[in-house]
């Protein structure tokens, strides 16, 4: 069977360090940390008092007051990002086959908010049952999905993937894949999270997983330095639109850029931890280059997963080695969560526009606050310290690891016919 092959036509973002892809970027190369001390909700009595909180949105430039109440946060900056990447792409509306244009939008944990807010209502009460009767689909992990679909009239597959942090990277593999294989001719993938409230926070301050170095926030996401001490919290959306070449041709696109491959794999070794020689990061590294036809000295440029956790850097950098051997010295390597904080099951997503970016710019964004080298990590690596890079990326990788020992590895390169 002859694979399609599949391009990037539009990208949106709502991030901590801006709400569109052009003041994303602008944020990235410039070395903005999103970072500072938590305003939503009092978080005085808790280990972590900081994170990165998306700034200055308002859901009322993309929703009816009604609709907002209808929404969870997370759905907000979902179906936000998604106005913009559809916009983006410039469809014709009134031309498009919207049976063939799929959505699939993902989040690690959906409507955390709402499902706080309901719960302690009824706990506060007298037992007697009063819920909102937009509960549920506020709270599920799909309904995004659902309302950029109803929003566009987009009638291909629709569907949310949840893989913790993965999430968003697995939603555009499948995209990619159901694109190649023609089940669709474009998709809108992505995905959201908002978990910034008292549950989220203290979730992950109880695993020990987030950063407390409350005294100093815009530093405290220190990918692959001596001193890093956790991941720091984030929120936002990416989406993308995937779009078959030919389609995408016929219609006069814009092409960024295109989606040359995508691996998934499990490490089948703990809930939490990574495998500490990045055994699944080796697996899903190996399949997108395999997908790709590629060769790992054509890759020019890896966006890490890179949270500024102990373990999860150093099993990432070791499947790196390992995969491209010597020539991982050559490559320019980063973690755009030094700037972002860690979105969760969006991260994927923003990383894959981070990507696409760097391949259409030729810069690779820099890896933020580096003070201390650390001697476990190999000092021949190029992990883009402190300062954008100006380089050629003919090709790169970004890699997406969540809990429970998924992974999830994505290929770009430039477009050519």
């Amino acid at each position: 069977m002859k694979l399609r092959r599949v391009v990037i036509t539009g990208m949106g973002a709502i991030t901590p360090i801006g709400n569109s892809v052009a003041e994303y970027w602008n944020g990235l190369i410039n070395g903005m940390s999103g970072a500072g001390p938590i305003t939503r909700f009092d978080a005085s009595k808790f280990k972590t008092q900081f994170a990165c909180e998306v700034k200055n949105f308002s859901a009322d430039n993309y929703f009816d007051r009604k609709e907002v109440r209808k929404y969870d946060v997370y759905s907000h900056y979902g179906i936000a990002a998604a106005v913009e990447a559809v916009n983006n792409a410039a469809f014709d509306m009134s031309k498009l086959d919207h049976d063939r244009v799929g959505v699939i939008m993902a989040s690690g944990i959906g409507g955390l908010d709402t499902l706080i807010t309901e719960v302690a209502g009824f706990l506060k009460g007298d037992g007697t049952p009063r819920f909102n009767p937009f509960f549920i689909p506020k709270m599920i992990s799909d309904i995004t999905a659902g309302h950029i679909s109803i929003r566009f009239g987009f009638r291909g597959p629709n569907f949310a993937t949840v893989s913790a942090c993965a999430s968003s990277a697995n939603a555009l593999v499948d995209a990619f894949n159901y694109i190649r294989i023609g089940y669709a001719d474009a998709f809108v993938a992505g995905g959201s999270e908002a978990a910034l409230n008292p549950a989220g926070v203290g979730g992950f301050n109880a695993m020990h997983a987030l950063s407390t170095r409350n005294s100093d926030p815009a530093t405290a996401s220190r990918p692959f330095d001596k001193d890093r001490d956790g991941f720091v919290i984030g929120e936002g959306s990416g989406v993308l639109v995937f779009e078959e070449l030919e389609h995408a041709l016929n219609r006069g696109a814009k092409i960024y850029c295109e989606v040359a491959g995508g691996g998934l794999s499990g490490d089948a070794f703990h809930m939490t931890q990574p495998h500490p020689e990045g055994v699944g990061a080796i697996l899903s590294m190996r399949a997108a280059l395999k997908d790709a036809g590629l060769q790992p000295e054509e890759i020019d440029h890896i966006n890490t997963h890179g949270t500024s956790t102990s373990l999860g850097d150093l099993a990432e950098l070791k499947a790196i080695v390992k995969v491209f051997g010597e020539y991982a010295y050559n490559i320019g390597i980063n973690s755009t969560k030094s700037m972002t904080g860690h979105l969760l099951g969006a991260t994927g997503a923003i990383e894959t526009i981070a990507t696409a970016l760097a391949v259409i710019n030729d810069t690779i964004p820099p890896t933020i606050n580096h003070f201390t080298d650390d001697p476990e990590i190999d000092n021949r690596l190029n992990l883009t310290f402190n300062k954008a890079q100006h380089r050629t990326v003919n090709a790169a990788l970004t890699n997406t690891f969540g809990f429970g020992g998924h992974n999830a590895s994505i290929i770009l390169k430039k477009f050519k016919e």
